[in-house]
């Protein structure tokens, strides 16, 4: 016998699988919290991948060739062009991830007083690290800036990083996290027309849906 048909007679082989009897009720479950179709959630996961993925890059290739610096003249400027498009990056990101919470279902069980608090305490929290963050280490140290060369003398310390090793990673978690606990305004749209698609609606069972931001 060959190895290969060793190897499928072995694991039986996926020939042998009937899908129809495959229990979808966890797929089900969650495709009643998220609609992956809904072009906001579409976009919002797009800006979320391709955000790091451009600034890594793009530091990379400048810390390898020195284009960016020898086309504004400057390693300075360069860090500054680079930290001001990350940051206009940020607020496409962020406005791409309210408009798919306005659009995405939510559970019912987090619009209660007690999530609508702890969303405000991450949002106080996040914001606390990320301006500290940004202050220790100034905008060149947060950008990028030792990929086009400018160093600080030393090692920052201080508040936050004497807490924890990312604090702006860390604290941006947060802030998206407490925006998402937090409810959106009255009659997202969007959200109402899906609602009578969702597991509980059609007799299925599974969650009750509401407008508001997703879990």
């Amino acid at each position: 016998m060959s190895s290969s048909a060793a190897g499928h007679d072995c694991c039986g082989g996926l020939s042998n699988i009937d899908f129809r009897q495959a229990d979808l009720f966890v797929m089900t479950w969650l495709l009643g919290y998220v609609d992956p179709t809904e072009p906001s959630f579409v976009a919002a996961v797009l800006t979320v991948v391709f955000n790091p993925l451009f600034w890594n890059v793009v530091a990379r290739w400048e810390q390898r060739t020195r284009k960016l610096s020898r086309a504004f003249g400057s390693p300075y400027l360069a860090c500054y062009f680079l930290g001001s498009s990350i940051l206009l990056l940020n607020v496409l990101r962020s406005h791409c991830f309210t408009q798919a919470m306005m659009r995405q279902p939510k559970m019912e069980g987090l619009d209660n007083h007690a999530t609508y608090f702890l969303g405000l305490a991450l949002l106080g929290g996040g914001l606390v690290f990320v301006l500290s963050s940004f202050f220790a280490l100034g905008f060149t140290g947060t950008f990028l800036g030792d990929y086009f060369g400018i160093l600080k003398e030393a090692r920052v310390t201080t508040f936050p990083f004497n807490v924890l090793d990312n604090p702006m990673y860390w604290g941006s978690t947060a802030n998206y996290l407490g925006w998402a606990l937090i409810p959106g305004p009255a009659g997202a749209s969007g959200s109402e027309a899906r609602q009578s698609h969702g597991p509980a609606a059609n007799g299925a069972g599974g969650p009750r849906l509401r407008g508001g931001s997703p879990v």
